[in-house]
């Protein structure tokens, strides 16, 4: 078993497909691996322990790293510095929901978001005018979102992502915002949802004017790395794979000396 375990590690593109990934996605993949058992669970336990300490999520690296501190060291201490890390993400969270408290108030109330239109410059000017909320919010709104994603609240992150593009009028925020979405819903397997965000990713990615070329090669090879979560899923995800990853733009990609797939 030990030798079989060595060999299935020996091509385990886990280490480099990882560094293309945000690591709120890494964790499903150390999941399947200490399931499957490809790595002594020493190893998978103490890269769970190094990756939850690099997020937000404190409610449940917490419960987690007790789990596994257990399993490790015999012990359910919790270290001082993650009780003060908790401490301080709580109040960085509270600080941000006080912020953005009167558009997220806005979004909450149904009838109040029925006045949204397709014109940006009008909901800029209706919001400002009636509802006291003006772009400081707006951005405030954005910043709240991402710090929900590393949290872990995937759900609600996606929600204000999906509102903050929707009133944002600066096209690299709007971008910024949907690759922060993309992974919220990829986590919470909305599969459907995923493959729309994806498509839109790789429109926008196709069409926009990048500093350098080079900086146009690496967001396709983030989205060729974390599309693999869809197309691994979804029903349609083994011929759509096979269409993006052979598109000439992608192949190019793929074989660029300075940046390969699986560098």
């Amino acid at each position: 078993m030990e030798m079989m375990l060595s060999v299935y590690a020996t091509y385990d593109l886990t280490p480099r497909i990882a560094l293309n990934l945000d690591r709120h996605l890494v964790f499903p993949l150390l999941e399947f691996l200490q399931e499957s058992q490809q790595y002594p669970d020493e190893q998978i336990l103490k890269a769970k322990m190094e990756l939850l300490n690099k997020t937000n999520m404190v409610e449940y690296a917490m419960s987690k790293f007790i789990t596994i501190h257990k399993s490790l060291y015999h012990t359910n201490d919790v270290p001082q510095d993650m009780i003060d890390r908790r401490v301080e993400v709580v109040a960085r969270l509270k600080a941000l929901e006080d912020v953005a408290a009167l558009i997220v108030t806005f979004l909450q109330n149904p009838n109040a978001v029925q006045e949204l239109r397709a014109d940006k410059q009008y909901n800029l000017q209706m919001l400002n005018d009636s509802y006291w909320i003006g772009p400081d919010q707006i951005e405030a709104l954005c910043q709240y979102a991402k710090f929900q994603f590393e949290c872990g609240n995937y759900s609600g992150a996606a929600d204000y992502m999906y509102q903050y593009r929707a009133l944002c009028t600066n096209s690299e925020r709007s971008l910024s915002a949907l690759w922060g979405k993309l992974p919220a819903e990829t986590l919470m397997q909305n599969w459907d949802i995923v493959l729309e965000e994806l498509n839109r990713s790789k429109e926008i990615i196709d069409s926009k004017s990048f500093s350098s070329p080079l900086n146009q090669v690496q967001s396709r090879i983030w989205l060729m790395h974390w599309s693999l979560f869809i197309f691994f899923n979804h029903d349609n995800g083994r011929t759509q794979i096979i269409d993006l990853f052979n598109q000439d733009k992608y192949v190019t990609s793929i074989t660029n000396p300075k940046i390969s797939l699986f560098m």
